[in-house]
């Protein structure tokens, strides 16, 4: 008698359900090329939105200064002296001043925000922050230069140039502050909004290809 030959060995050693793992290199290096510019890049991409949208800040005080109401003034002379109070101590036109310029810093963030995102899709923190820093800038210029081109500050000088009980325009002035911050926020929110709906996405780095080999599960 013969002992029994020993069957050879399967040809593949290896589970029939081979699990596929990307080596760490892979998984790291796919990332780091979806994350787009490098940071220097980001960075003086920032700076130049920036100083762009700051730059927007001119046309944002004229139109101010164009569209805003005047708030009449009238001066009176009593006891050698001159004083100057509202023509009507009731009217809005204080209120419109600060709402021109709330309404139209909105509408220029909105709008910086739109333009920042179609030219630079993939965004970054440093663009967020250059379009934030950008926008304050930009309505700090405008109220700058609303009021410079508006009348004189001096509202004595101008009741004695145009004569007692005539009606004169007061200074250009924001009386609320927190005005300025409508630009910064509107493109803040806008741009984060259009970021979350149309923005790229980042590809899942735990998702795992399907093993390919020789034992794989066919699909159900």
């Amino acid at each position: 008698m013969t002992a029994p030959l020993t069957p050879p060995p399967p040809p593949h050693d290896q589970p029939p359900h081979q699990v596929w793992q990307a080596p760490p290199d892979a998984v790291l290096g796919g990332a780091y090329e979806q994350d787009g510019p490098g940071m220097k890049t980001e960075v003086r991409a920032a700076a130049v939105v920036t100083v762009a949208v700051a730059l927007c800040g001119v046309l944002l005080g004229l139109l101010w200064w164009w569209l805003a109401p005047h708030v009449p003034l009238v001066g009176d002379q009593m006891d050698k002296s001159w004083v100057v109070y509202l023509k009507d101590s009731e009217g809005e036109q204080a209120i419109g001043v600060d709402g021109t310029f709330t309404l139209l810093a909105l509408a220029f963030g909105v709008v910086s925000a739109v333009v920042v995102f179609l030219l630079r899709r993939h965004g970054g923190v440093p663009l967020v922050v250059g379009l934030a820093v950008g926008g304050l800038l930009g309505s700090l210029l405008a109220w700058r230069l609303g009021v410079w081109l508006g009348p004189t500050q001096d509202v004595i000088a101008h009741a004695k140039a145009v004569g007692k009980g005539v009606t004169f325009a007061a200074p250009l002035k924001l009386g609320a502050q927190g005005a300025l911050i409508a630009w910064p926020l509107a493109a803040l929110v806008v741009h984060l909004g259009l970021t979350a709906l149309f923005g790229p996405r980042d590809p899942d780095p735990y998702q795992q290809p399907p093993y390919q080999g020789p034992y794989a599960t066919p699909p159900a």
